[in-house]
């Protein structure tokens, strides 16, 4: 919810509250992400949307649109920690595109993290890594800070 709300009502929200607003974006039937599986097991988890569905890019000072064009924003993950650093990230990359692609979609962006090391806290790239977005097909489109790429991929119709 950090990216669908204003930040004050996200903070009066923590918890119960935002898990309530979220649980009325499921239910109003547009899926609000992707899930990865193991066997019957939810391993992995992605937010995927219209970026229109997310104000808080266009608040941010760093993520703000980079052109007219519109696309579907890739804004958070999350993978269960024994199912990390094995391609989790990037199976839910390649399927966002399909998944967007049959949505009517043409061009998907995220905002990763490159951090400087590979020691870097798990909660601190909770909007993936940029390596992860490279293998999975997207480039580089503009580098507002030294940490943060805004990447895109082109999907076909």
């Amino acid at each position: 919810m950090w990216w669908r709300l204003n930040r004050s009502v996200w903070s009066k929200g923590r918890g119960e509250g935002n898990r309530r607003a979220f649980r009325k974006v499921v239910e109003r039937g547009d899926p609000p992400g992707l899930l990865a599986y193991s066997g019957p097991d939810a391993v992995g988890w992605m937010a995927i949307a219209p970026r229109e569905d997310y104000p808080g890019l266009g608040r941010s000072r760093i993520l703000k649109p980079l052109d007219d064009k519109p696309v579907w924003s890739v804004t958070c993950f999350f993978v269960a920690r024994g199912f990390r650093r094995q391609g989790v990230t990037v199976a839910l990359l390649k399927a966002a595109a399909k998944y967007a692609r049959g949505r009517g979609a043409r061009m998907l962006e995220g905002y990763p993290s490159e951090p400087e090391s590979s020691t870097i806290a798990d909660a601190w790239v909770f909007t993936g890594l940029a390596g992860a977005f490279r293998r999975a097909g997207f480039r580089e489109a503009a580098r507002p800070s030294a940490k943060r790429p805004i990447m895109r991929r082109a999907v076909r119709a």
